[in-house]
Parts: C-alpha cells; structure tokens; sequence
C-alpha cells in the first residue's frame, strides 16, 4: 500500500526556497522589457527579482551544499525553457474578436522571448559561478565568514550576468554601457544589502531542522 512520506521541516524550507527562486528567475525575465530609473541610473526592472536567486542559491549552498545548490540551477535553466514555450503558444494562439490588445501582447512578450534567451545564457553562467565561487570561498576560510562567500561569490557572479544579459538581450536596441553600469551598480548595492537576508535565512533554516 502507498504511503505518504513525511516532509521534514528542513524539506519545506528547501522546497520553499526553490520556489522564491523559480519565483525570481521566472518573472524577472518578464520584468526586464521594462527599463526604470533608479537613483537616476537606468536598468531592467527586473533586477531586484533577479538579485532574490542569489540569496536563494547562497543559502542552498550553505546548508545543503554544492550539489544540490546546482541541482536547483539546472531546475531553474529549464523552468525558463518552459517559459519561453509557452510564450511563444500564447502569442501564437488567436485571439478573441473583442479582445483588442494583441499588437501590445505581441510587443512585449516577443521582447520577453529575446530577454529569457539572453537571460537563460547569463543565468546558467553566473548562477554556476556563484555556486562554484561559494564553496571555493568556503573551502579557503573553512566555512568561516559567510558574509565573505557571500558576498564575493555574489558580486562576482552578477558582473558577469550582468555583462552577458545586457549584450544579448539590449544590443542595437538600446545603450549598452548605461545599462551594464546601471544595472551592476544596483545589484552591487543589493549584494551588499542581502548578507543580513542570508544570515537570517540560514539561522532560521536550521533552527527549523532541529525543532
């Protein structure tokens, strides 16, 4: 006879983490067509949804490990494959008689076709990176300093996102170097903001597993 295995607290926690990080991905993806000032520097308006998958991958790393962490990755490589099949359905399918906004859909969500592309090449590097750097870090400090991984992984890892995703997805579209020192200099600061975000994350993840 079938019977349900049992989820234990620190199951949830990753399942829930993977969600905020498919979450993430996902509609920063859709977001990104968009280009927002801040502090009067342009960049995508997906840059905060995006900054959450490194919080989310760092606090995998840290408590469940390496493998794993990349394992969510990949998860995430091929929800955004998904996405894009399903865009590329929805703009192709008709569309009610009384509906008049397909010329606006077609707009946006073609942008968002090229978009996830060039997110899909940024994300498997960076986000590969950063595990990769994390656990370097971990390795040379002997998983002291977690703001120290955190942080350099991080920072490393957005720079190459953000150079690669702006060249694919912007070029001959917009202005490139704005966009690239916009975008880097906002993720830098939100680097910088989310150690705390890890710290708590982790003390609660694993307060949770022991309870």
């Amino acid at each position: 006879m079938h019977q349900d295995i049992v989820l234990h607290p620190q199951d949830k926690a990753f399942i829930l983490l993977t969600a905020i990080f498919i979450a993430g991905l996902v509609i920063a993806s859709v977001l990104a067509s968009k280009i927002i000032m801040v502090f009067r520097l342009a960049v995508p308006a997906g840059v905060i949804a995006y900054s959450i998958t490194f919080v989310t991958t760092d606090v995998i790393s840290e408590i469940w490990g390496k493998v794993r962490a990349n394992w969510v990755v990949f998860s995430g490589f091929i929800a955004m494959i998904v996405v894009v099949f399903l865009v590329q359905v929805a703009i192709h399918l008709p569309s009610a008689p009384f509906w008049p906004h397909q010329n606006a859909f077609n707009t946006i969500l073609n942008s968002t076709t090229r978009i996830i592309f060039a997110s899909v090449i940024a994300y498997l590097v960076s986000q590969f990176h950063d595990v990769w750097m994390f656990h370097f870090w971990k390795r040379r400090t002997q998983s002291r300093h977690l703001w120290l991984r955190n942080n350099l992984s991080t920072i490393g890892s957005q720079l190459l996102d953000t150079v690669i995703f702006i060249f694919i997805a912007f070029y001959g579209v917009m202005p490139i170097w704005p966009l690239v020192w916009g975008q880097f200099v906002v993720k830098l600061g939100i680097a910088l903001l989310d150690t705390p975000v890890v710290y708590g994350v982790v003390a609660w993840v694993r307060k949770v597993s022991i309870n």
